[in-house]
C-alpha cells in the first residue's frame, strides 16, 4: 500500500463475535450475565477480605488486588461490546480504541504479575515457613504490588505511544470485540516492523518471565512437599496452592489457546471466540475457584453477608 493511501483516521469498526442479527439478543444477555457475575463475585472477594481482620495476610492481600484487577480487566472490553450490540453500532473512535488498548494491556499484564507474586508468596510459605512472617512483611507486599503497577503502566504507555505513530489505510475493520494491539498493528499501512518487534519482545519478557518464575516457584514447592514425611502435612501444603494453581492454569491455557488457535486456523472469528475465554470467562471463574476451595473465604463471605 503506497503512502498516498495512508491516512490518519478517526474511528475503527469492531466486527465483534457475530454479525447474525438473530444472535445479538442472545450475545447481549450472555455477556451481560457474565459481566455482572464477574463484577459481583470479585467485589464480594474484595469486601470479604477487607472486612475480616483474620484475612489481613499477604496471601489474601494479593488475592484482593487480583480480584480488583479482574474487575477492571473485564470492564475495559465488555461494557463497550454490550453498548455496540444494543445500539447496533460497531464504531469505536480512534481515541477510544487507543484508550481501551492501553487499559487492556495494563490490567492484562498486571493480572500476570499478581499471579507471579502470589506464586512467590506460596513458595515462601511452604519452603521457608519459619521465616514467612519476616520475609513477607507488609512493606514488601506493598512494594511488590507497587512495582507491578509501575512496570505495567510503563509497558502500556510504550505500546500505546508506538501505536499512535501508525498510519492506517481504508481497511479499518478489527475482527475482534475490542481493540487488540496485534490486530491494530496488522491493519497499519505505515512501517510496523518496529511495533511488531517491540510487541513480541515485551510479550516474551513480561509474559515469559513471570511464567518462568511461577514454574520455578512450583518446582521448589513440589520438591519441598515431596520431602514432607506427614501425609496430612502434604495435603495441607498442596491445598494452599490448589486454588492459585487452578487460576494460573486458566489464565495461561486460555491465553495461549487464543494465539495457537489464530496461528493454526488463521481465522479471525476463531481468534475472537477464543479471546472470550481469557477476557471474560477466566475473570468470572476466579472468585468461584478461590471461594469453593477456601474455608477462610467461605467463612468471611458468611460473616460479610450477615452484616
Amino acid at each position: 500500500m503506497g503512502p498516498d493511501n495512508c491516512t490518519r483516521i478517526s474511528e475503527f469498526v469492531l466486527l465483534g463475535l457475530s454479525e447474525e442479527p438473530d444472535l445479538q439478543p442472545l450475545l447481549f444477555g450472555l455477556f451481560l450475565s457474565m459481566y455482572l457475575i464477574t463484577v459481583l463475585g470479585n467485589l464480594l472477594i474484595v469486601l470479604a477480605i477487607s472486612s475480616d481482620s483474620h484475612l489481613h495476610t499477604p496471601m489474601y492481600f494479593f488475592l484482593a488486588n487480583l480480584s480488583f484487577v479482574d474487575i477492571c480487566f473485564t470492564s475495559t472490553t465488555v461494557p463497550k461490546m454490550l453498548v455496540n450490540i444494543q445500539t447496533q453500532d460497531k464504531v469505536i473512535t480512534y481515541g477510544g480504541c487507543i484508550t481501551q488498548m492501553y487499559f487492556f494491556l495494563l490490567f492484562g499484564v498486571l493480572d500476570d504479575f499478581l499471579l507471579t507474586v502470589m506464586a512467590y508468596d506460596r513458595f515462601v510459605a511452604i519452603c521457608h515457613p519459619l521465616h514467612y512472617t519476616v520475609i513477607m512483611h507488609p512493606r514488601l507486599c506493598g512494594l511488590l504490588v507497587l512495582v507491578s503497577w509501575i512496570i505495567c503502566v510503563l509497558n502500556s504507555l510504550v505500546e500505546s505511544l508506538m501505536a499512535l505513530q501508525l498510519s492506517f489505510c481504508t481497511d479499518l475493520e478489527i475482527p475482534q470485540f475490542f481493540c487488540e494491539l496485534n490486530q491494530m498493528v496488522q491493519l497499519a499501512c505505515s512501517g510496523n516492523f518496529l511495533n511488531i518487534m517491540v510487541m513480541y519482545f515485551l510479550v516474551g519478557l513480561l509474559g515469559g518471565g513471570p511464567l518462568a518464575a511461577i514454574i520455578y516457584s512450583y518446582y521448589r514447592i513440589v520438591s519441598s512437599i515431596c520431602r514432607m514425611s506427614s501425609a496430612q502435612g502434604k495435603y495441607k501444603a498442596f491445598s494452599t496452592c490448589a486454588s492459585h494453581l487452578s487460576v494460573v492454569s486458566l489464565f495461561y491455557c486460555t491465553g495461549l489457546g487464543v494465539y495457537l488457535s489464530s496461528a493454526v486456523t488463521h481465522s479471525s472469528h476463531s481468534s475472537a471466540t477464543a479471546s472470550v475465554m481469557y477476557t471474560v470467562v477466566t475473570p468470572m471463574l476466579n472468585p468461584f475457584v478461590y471461594s469453593l476451595r477456601n474455608k477462610d473465604i467461605k467463612r468471611a463471605l458468611k460473616r460479610f453477608s450477615s452484616i
